[in-house]
């Protein structure tokens, strides 16, 4: 069986998410599992804005949760 591997491995993030009316979705601190990446479950049927920050960089996208919507997102970078 093969797999993907991130690069930061067990490492703490701080996610924030919203919204587009601004309401807070999610703002936590989460840990990267051994693979890398981290989980995220979002309610469904929304736009939502995403803010990652790890070690002073920042990733940020708009991301939605509509059906066909992707379910595994691997292209925001940290910069």
């Amino acid at each position: 069986m093969t797999g993907c591997q991130a690069e930061l491995v067990a490492q703490d993030f701080d996610v924030y998410i919203e919204d587009t009316d601004g309401n807070v979705v999610l703002d936590k601190t989460v840990k990267s599992h051994p693979n890398g990446f981290i989980d995220l479950w979002l309610p469904r049927e929304q736009n939502l804005n995403v803010t990652i920050e790890y070690a002073g960089k920042v990733a940020q996208s708009q991301l939605s949760t509509f059906e066909g919507d992707n379910t595994c997102v691997t292209t925001m970078q940290l910069s």
